[in-house]
């Protein structure tokens, strides 16, 4: 296999998705439903209740819905993660799967194509939330729209590999709702995306342990800091070792000879 073949079975890979992000507009719409809610009914309640403080990256005071929009936008990719993970569901049970893992080009290929796929779609959602943010007065430095670009891009590998592993454990479409309630609302809500760990510490200390620890806090954190011209050390140290370990274990759930595909005897286990 040459290199040529390798950037062609990328490129067929990233069109395909691209193609279904086109067809599935309600894709594109619901995904900027969700954040756009919080943005103009939830902020504008919350924000004479939530004040927030002169806290790193921010210079000033600022207003709650300014300090939701890095939170709302790492949303954005958590659902996109979960949806793509959702695809892969509904590519192994019409068979769509085992045609790509037959194909001569490494599993693990495949599926980091499959991921760079799914984090680019999530890039340009985010990316269209912040101009509707723009038009709602929400205006980071100029230059922060060029410097999250990676931030942008190392979380959404991150919750692209983290759905790509959920996917090797649902084995039906209907399972996906209990994805839903057990991880992606619970990873949203203990989190820094809605309200400063520092409220939250007051409150619970507990709760606060467990935002420390989740990895969508430093998700959130590192597009913060990124949006604002600022570099998160710490953020990105935990989200690149968590799309790390998150890879690594896809890759081998999807191992037809020791992953949790063959174990559950699913199509493409015997590719």
């Amino acid at each position: 296999m040459t290199l040529a073949a390798y950037a062609i079975c990328l490129k067929g890979i990233v069109w395909r998705e691209g193609l279904r992000f086109l067809h599935q507009r309600e894709r594109f719409v619901s995904a900027l439903v969700r954040p756009l809610v919080w943005l103009f009914i939830f902020a504008a309640g919350f924000r004479q209740v939530l004040g927030i403080s002169i806290i790193p990256p921010y210079e000033t005071y600022i207003l709650y819905e300014v300090y939701i929009t890095p939170g709302l936008l790492a949303m954005i990719q958590l659902f996109n993660g979960m949806q793509s993970s959702l695809s892969m569901v509904y590519d192994r049970e019409m068979g769509n799967m085992r045609v790509l893992l037959l194909s001569p080009f490494p599993r693990w290929f495949l599926l980091f194509g499959k991921l760079i796929a799914g984090t680019l779609v999530s890039v340009l959602q985010c990316y269209a939330y912040l101009l509707i943010a723009w038009l709602w007065d929400i205006e980071p430095p100029p230059l922060g729209y060029l410097t999250v670009l990676p931030a942008f891009l190392l979380v959404g590998l991150m919750l692209g590999a983290l759905g790509m592993l959920l996917s090797s454990l649902i084995k039906q479409l209907e399972n996906f709702a209990g994805v839903m309630n057990f991880v992606i609302f619970p990873m949203f809500f203990a989190s820094s995306a809605l309200y400063p760990l520092w409220r939250v510490k007051e409150g619970s200390p507990w709760v606060y342990f467990i935002c420390q620890i989740n990895p969508f806090t430093h998700a959130v954190e590192l597009i913060r800091f990124a949006l604002y011209n600022q570099f998160n050390p710490l953020a990105f140290a935990v989200v690149f070792g968590c799309t790390l370990v998150f890879m690594l274990g896809a890759l081998v759930a999807y191992d037809p000879s020791r992953g949790l595909m063959a174990l559950r005897g699913a199509p493409g286990a015997a590719a």
